[in-house]
């Protein structure tokens, strides 16, 4: 015993692309044996995304496993093994499985575990106590319940992409799937909460995830403004209603950039003396918060006018040390470089048998006293399936051998 807090825990991972795979890993680093139910024949997409790691010869097909992305992103310890559920062999062996397993993950879209007789009444038929969590769009009931939930879809309809542009052009999408790291959150929660009450009761839970919902968590203030007020938002970039200066400016370098939010009319006064009080922040104008906003325009051409003298590192040391809100606008290298990053071992140096050495960032942002978050390189397609039908489902050679010939594990 290691003393890992979910150590002892049995996981079927069957997701793919984002939220179902994060928020098993949460549990995998801190301990539980998580199996990777993949097949070569439809792969987590994820595995072909770009950049790719180059192969030995110029018009190799990258294959399954040179994605950088999904290599980074996929540092949780778990086995994998390749099932083919096209064939019925293959479902006996997952089956076997889940008899094995305390907690069953899948992200697909609606219906195709019911398809398949693995929805939650199918595998409590095998495993009684058996822990299913389902994450999908929109949850597995109601009208919308068929259709597609990525993570481009998802901030659209939590209202993510109107909340960020100018008032004069469309709205700008997120950059990143936001849904995607919200939604784990709650959904690994919700199973760590069945464990606990599988422990006290021995029956085991079904969770619906309905990623929509995590998503409009965040957003709850906008809701509550049209419920109570029926104001709906109107874009104004990185302006605050309530905050003046607020926004991101200009500094010293090539596209670099600071932000700022000065919150406070008592935060403004220390900004003041910070850049040194120069004539213009003498203005009634500027001398309480709402006339700030209201004069936001000219305020921030006269702040940008101090900000472009120092790199960002500067402006955000000296407007810290006087209590206001101040922080580089970081690019990829500042990350990489990071002193604090690289201090808490953010990042871990890994070999991986398709592409060498690779420095990955650590996916578990979480630091325990008594035990680390574990990590390893990604698992690659049923690259432990012989392990797991030999020594974990006590499977005899010449069944595994007669299996594979017919396109089980493909």
């Amino acid at each position: 015993m290691n003393g890992k807090p979910f150590e002892g825990v049995k996981i079927i991972q069957l997701c793919w692309a984002g939220v179902g795979v994060y928020t098993l890993n949460y549990l995998s680093h801190f301990g539980a044996t998580t199996i990777r139910v993949e097949t070569a024949t439809r792969p987590d997409p994820v595995r072909l995304f770009a950049p790719f790691a180059p192969t030995s010869r110029e018009g190799e097909p990258v294959g399954l496993e040179r994605s950088a992305f999904f290599s980074i992103t996929h540092t949780a310890p778990e086995y994998g093994v390749s099932l083919n559920f096209k064939h019925p062999g293959a479902l006996d062996i997952f089956k076997r499985l889940v008899a094995w397993a305390d907690v069953v993950g899948e992200g697909f879209p609606t219906g195709v575990m019911d398809k398949l007789g693995l929805d939650y009444e199918g595998l409590k038929k095998v495993n009684p106590q058996i822990i299913m969590m389902r994450t999908c769009g929109y949850g597995h009931t109601g009208p919308m319940a068929d259709q597609p939930g990525f993570g481009s879809i998802l901030t659209a309809v939590t209202m993510m992409d109107t909340i960020v542009g100018w008032p004069d052009r469309p709205p700008v999408p997120p950059s990143t799937y936001y849904t995607d790291q919200l939604s784990p959150m709650y959904a690994s929660l919700a199973i760590m909460a069945a464990l606990d009450y599988r422990r006290r009761t021995g029956q085991g839970q079904y969770i619906d995830h309905a990623q929509i919902e995590a998503g409009l968590n965040y957003m709850t203030p906008l809701i509550l403004d049209y419920q109570v007020n029926h104001r709906e938002l109107v874009l104004k970039g990185n302006r605050s209603d309530h905050a003046a200066p607020h926004g991101i400016y200009r500094c010293k370098g090539e596209d670099r950039w600071v932000a700022i939010a000065v919150m406070s009319d008592g935060e403004w006064r220390s900004f003041v003396k910070a850049i040194g009080s120069p004539p213009w922040t003498r203005s009634r104008k500027y001398a309480t918060a709402t006339s700030r906003v209201r004069y936001g325009d000219e305020l921030d051409r006269l702040v940008e006018a101090w900000t472009v003298n120092f790199p960002p590192e500067a402006v955000q040391e000296i407007l810290q040390e006087a209590g206001v809100g101040a922080g580089v606008v970081a690019n990829a290298r500042d990350i990489d470089e990071d002193p604090q990053l690289n201090y808490y071992n953010f990042y871990r140096e890994m070999d991986h048998p398709y592409m060498g050495k690779l420095r990955y960032y650590h996916p578990a942002p979480i630091k325990l006293s008594a035990v680390d978050a574990a990590v390893q390189r990604p698992v690659m397609v049923g690259e432990h399936t012989d392990y797991i039908c030999k020594e974990i489902l006590g499977m005899p050679g010449e069944e595994i051998e007669r299996l594979r010939q017919q396109g089980v594990f493909e």
